[in-house]
């Protein structure tokens, strides 16, 4: 049975220093904003997990919907004995339809949350035998290199659940700029985003009403109260999340009803009644604004498959 093999690029140190810096710049900023890599701890991920679950994010299930169709697609495109390399992995839920159909020899997973990567590189393994599993645990946020290890002459870049959307669109052209430079020429990336729709759609996906969603907003709070020194008490904040038509994203904010003030690593940061703490965006794009997007960065659109309503969308691209 092949075994998880890690590779650490970042300890735990190195972590809890990026949190604590960039926790400390973005409080003392204005407006106030912090990192949403930084959701991803054990808890946050397993929120997350829920959330792709909740009737209203449409997300996820559309995209899987459009990875089971587009499969046979995919396998004929990237030709055989392509490797694949996953990037926020997570649960690893969705790599399986692609690993059930392309049957590569070597699979890569890239999370920043250490546990929960072991843990979903781990099922992998067991469940799938013949598969040579690998595990990175890294902020790919940043410079993109693969670790030693893993060697490919034929890789098949996987970015699903839209997280591009995270980054904004000049992040965006950096990572897959980063990302250009890291694959071989010839190289294909397969990635997931999400669609330009009707308001009421977009915002009803980041506000459930199990609120588990705002849970996992709040529990970013939660993480700075733990593993940095600080007072901030995640009861005194609320989940605000809307869609910002001029900029075409949902924002997510953690908004202070009332004024407070917070003590981080002996730092004093003031919130007056009404300020937020700007924790995510998530862009949306037409069709045509992200193959351009992703032409400035070097990649070639070779296919695209949507679902029926036009939700989602699945885009192949070539270094």
């Amino acid at each position: 049975m092949a075994l998880a093999v890690r590779f650490y690029d970042q300890s735990h140190h190195e972590q809890t220093a990026s949190l604590r810096d960039e926790t400390l710049a973005g409080f003392a900023a204005t407006p106030k904003w912090a990192s949403p890599k930084f959701f991803y701890d054990r808890r946050g991920s397993e929120l997350f997990e829920q959330i792709c679950q909740q009737p209203e994010y449409y997300l996820t299930r559309t995209e899987e919907s459009i990875l089971r169709s587009a499969a046979n697609d995919i396998v004929e495109i990237a030709g055989p004995h392509a490797d694949l390399i996953e990037f926020g992995s997570g649960a690893s839920r969705k790599v399986r339809l692609l690993l059930e159909a392309m049957h590569p020899t070597s699979y890569l997973g890239i999370d920043i949350s250490e546990d929960f990567l072991l843990s979903s590189t781990q099922r992998l393994a067991a469940d799938y035998p013949w598969l040579d599993v690998h595990a990175a645990c890294a902020d790919f946020t940043g410079e993109l290199t693969l670790p030693q290890g893993f060697d490919s002459e034929h890789p098949l870049a996987f970015f699903p659940g839209s997280s591009i959307g995270n980054f904004t669109p000049d992040q965006a052209r950096q990572f897959l700029s980063s990302l250009h430079g890291m694959l071989p020429a010839g190289a294909g990336l397969l990635i997931g985003v999400d669609l330009v729709k009707d308001k009421d759609v977009l915002e009803a996906a980041y506000n459930d009403r199990a609120h588990v969603t705002a849970a996992f907003n709040l529990n970013l709070l939660e993480r700075i109260r733990e593993e940095l020194d600080s007072d901030i008490d995640p009861s005194r904040f609320v989940h605000h999340a809307f869609f910002n038509e001029r900029e075409s994203r949902i924002e997510m904010h953690l908004v202070s009803p009332q004024a407070q003030d917070v003590v981080i690593e002996g730092r004093h940061f003031h919130f007056d009644a009404g300020e937020s703490l700007h924790t995510e965006n998530s862009y949306k794009y037409t069709r045509e604004s992200f193959v351009e997007l992703a032409r400035s960065a070097g990649f070639e659109s070779t296919a695209y498959w949507t679902d029926p309503k036009a939700l989602f969308s699945v885009h192949y691209l070539t270094r």
